[in-house]
């Protein structure tokens, strides 16, 4: 007697990663992913309200008129905090207090830094602003990875991009908002609005994290996090919690099943986090994800968060007409990146980030040649052609590095070293941001309009690199990515015991069910191997 396949049956099932009508689970995870970005709201919050503090005459005055030199430090020490935590403290609290602590705990270390911030005052006032952002540095390490490690841990493979992306929406969100708080603190022009509206901007960065800090308690841990802390049980409930509504119990079932190999292949393997630098397979991830966080910010990208009020200044802009400008092309970013959320899981990630990459070096083209062509401020059609170009470079960077490195980082490591793999690989962009808030403020000052030939061609260096050198992602699962980077990790029993031939033969036949992810091969390989026993 025969039966009819289940892989047949199965196919009439949603297919994996799809989603289409909504159900409780689907409006939990999109809102527990926008609820993560919070946190990445308050991080870009701090990064754009900086730019206003630093042209703020309170400001000014406290830290006895900074000149560039002095505003390059204090923008550089953020980034000496964020490498530090990077290296040292966000990946042990990633992996040993689970990515919602550590996110909790990233959080209050950032408020601290920023109440240090808003303190400032006296002869020991540009110490208290270094130590601030140091402290604040090691807080937006550790919150900076772990929330799209936690967003990338429990998002569908299919729509993984989408999911992560939400991290960056928070952030450009959070750096709109700085700016836009800063131009609003240029109508507070009474004598205290002068003397403390930079203080009260920096500390407007604890609203938002008062609920981040009281709701993560109640938020579910990462299902990858949990099977490899033993907790089976709490991670199939968390799947469940997830999935329910648009995969099937089997489907949710197989996912669970490929994590738990995915860890147990891992361990068996012998691995450990130094093998991230002794391992081809995890070496060839690091050094390409550290790259790519190195190359987002290397592109000119830290400069244009820091200095954009300064620079639209050198286009003849008043203060408070630079901020607004600031904040418009801020707010901007919001809507690119939405965009980037749509298109990231299907153009790809390489698409999006060597066509992001090919807009910069053009902008700053544009940026670079126009005031040698009419320096002073002369030509008033070229100074809004260069205006006009910095939002088109903003909207570069938003769909390319700007979302799609972090992407990238989260989803290519295995589980068990995912939070050391993005850390380190972080780092990266850590030490090209210290690297470009010292090089653009000297360089302005001595070069000019020249310093974006530079940064000119270090965007047009990228597109090679990327197209190259980095395998395209998307669509693929996490646990899928050992193949994608080589043999080197251990790999699953199962998937080990196929001869070339049997591997064939299942893929053809995949292809004539039309099926979608390496997970409906092992199905149809379980529904053949019942046929076979009946």
């Amino acid at each position: 007697m025969s039966h009819p396949c289940p892989l047949e049956q199965q196919t009439q099932k949603m297919p994996i990663g799809r989603i289409s009508s909504p159900s409780k689970a689907s409006w939990r995870l999109h809102s527990f992913c926008l609820f993560l970005a919070l946190g990445s709201f308050v991080w870009g919050y701090n990064v754009g309200v900086l730019a206003s503090v630093l042209v703020h005459p309170g400001f000014k005055d406290t830290l006895h008129s900074p000149g560039s030199s002095r505003n390059g430090l204090i923008t550089a020490v953020y980034y000496i905090g964020t490498w530090s935590s990077y290296i040292f403290f966000a990946h042990p609290a990633a992996d040993r207090l689970g990515r919602r602590y550590a996110a909790l705990v990233g959080m209050a270390i950032m408020a601290l830094g920023q109440v240090f911030q808003a303190a400032a005052s006296g002869s020991n006032a540009l110490v208290m602003v270094i130590a601030g952002r140091i402290i604040a540095g090691v807080g937006t390490g550790i919150v900076s990875t772990s929330v799209p490690l936690y967003q990338s841990e429990v998002a569908p493979p299919k729509h993984r991009g989408r999911f992560v992306v939400m991290n960056h929406v928070g952030f450009v969100a959070g750096l709109a908002s700085g700016f836009w708080v800063g131009y609003a603190m240029t109508f507070w022009t009474s004598e205290q609005g002068q003397r403390i509206g930079w203080r009260v901007s920096l500390a407007l960065s604890l609203i938002p994290g008062v609920p981040f800090l009281v709701g993560l308690p109640f938020m579910h841990d990462s299902p990858r996090w949990l099977v490899e802390h033993g907790q089976n049980g709490e991670a199939l409930k968390t799947l469940r919690y997830y999935r329910e509504g648009y995969y099937s119990t089997d489907e949710i079932n197989t996912e669970l099943d490929e994590i738990e190999r995915s860890v147990a292949s891992f361990k068996a393997s012998g691995l450990a986090w130094i093998s991230l630098f002794t391992d081809a397979s995890l070496f060839a991830r690091l050094w390409r994800s550290a790259l790519l966080q190195f190359m987002g910010q290397m592109c000119g990208a830290t400069a244009m968060k820091y200095y954009l009020p300064a620079l639209f200044q050198a286009l003849g802009l008043s203060r408070r007409v630079s901020l607004l400008a600031g904040g418009i092309e801020s707010t901007m970013k919001i809507g690119c990146t939405l965009v980037d959320m749509v298109i990231i899981d299907r153009a790809g990630r390489r698409i999006t980030m060597t066509a992001g990459a090919a807009v910069m070096a053009f902008s700053m083209l544009i940026n670079g040649a126009l005031p040698q062509i009419y320096p002073g401020n002369t030509n008033h059609a070229a100074d809004f052609t260069c205006i006009v170009f910095v939002f088109i470079y903003s909207f570069g960077f938003s769909m390319g590095f700007g979302s799609a490195a972090w992407v990238y980082g989260s989803e290519i490591f295995p589980t068990a070293i995912r939070a050391r793999g993005l850390s380190f690989a972080a780092s990266g962009g850590a030490v090209a941001s210290i690297a470009v808030s010292h090089i653009w403020p000297v360089g302005i000052h001595r070069i000019g309009s020249k310093i974006y030939f530079f940064f000119m061609a270090v965007n047009l260096v990228c597109v090679p690199i990327i197209w190259i050198l980095y395998p395209e992602t998307k669509g693929r699962s996490l646990e899928d990515m050992d193949a994608l980077f080589s043999r080197g990790v251990a790999r699953a029993p199962r998937e080990d015991a196929l001869d070339s031939e049997a591997r064939q033969g299942l893929l053809g036949r995949a292809e004539e069910h039309d099926l979608e992810t390496p997970k409906d091969v092992a199905r149809h390989r379980r529904s053949g191997s019942e046929e076979g026993s009946g």
